[in-house]
């Protein structure tokens, strides 16, 4: 059976409801899964490119999970794609390492559901704020998965669809039919 690499890019996960208790389920699947927490192993922000591109290679499906953070991701998440995402490895004549590979996103989004679409308050589709991702993985020649996400994160979910999504995301991250 092959694991799955679930990248966690959270900038202060002891005050998220909804990626702590995520992390807590994937947490259970050690043999499915190893979880790569980026700001616990990062907190100065100095990443090791070829510990986390070696890392990469070892697994054929990764997911990043992440809060959506001013429509996009964290800082440090960012960061990780311009550093790791290098010219020669990723891509380029002499790249292609993530050639083939399935990635994905788990998003935990503060706002609701209804504010996401064309006509909701924020006007974008969340397909559409994750354009600079799905182009990014194209680009790199990986194999994208439909996104994974939790809306109201912030404070309309209730502790039931907290629960009820992190059963879920263990079984998206294992590629288990929903």
């Amino acid at each position: 059976m092959n694991r799955t690499l679930v990248i966690l890019a959270h900038p202060n996960l002891e005050t998220s409801r909804v990626n702590r208790r995520w992390r807590e389920e994937l947490l259970r699947h050690p043999e499915q899964i190893e979880l790569h927490d980026l700001y616990a192993r990062y907190p100065d922000g100095r990443i090791d490119v070829r510990r986390e591109q070696e890392q990469l290679e070892r697994y054929d499906r990764v997911i990043l999970q992440f809060p959506l953070y001013w429509y996009s991701y964290p800082p440090l998440l960012k960061k990780w794609f311009d550093d790791v995402f290098a010219y020669g490895w990723a891509y380029g004549s002499t790249g292609g390492k993530l050639k083939g590979k399935v990635l994905g996103t788990a998003i935990s989004i503060g706002d609701k559901r209804l504010n996401y679409l064309p006509e909701g308050g924020v006007a974008y589709t969340v397909d559409e704020i994750l354009a600079p991702f799905k182009a990014s993985l194209r680009h790199v020649g990986a194999i994208e998965l439909p996104y994974f996400a939790l809306f109201g994160a912030s404070f309309q979910a209730s502790d039931e669809e907290v629960e009820q999504s992190a059963k879920a995301y263990v079984r998206h991250v294992l590629g288990e039919a929903l």
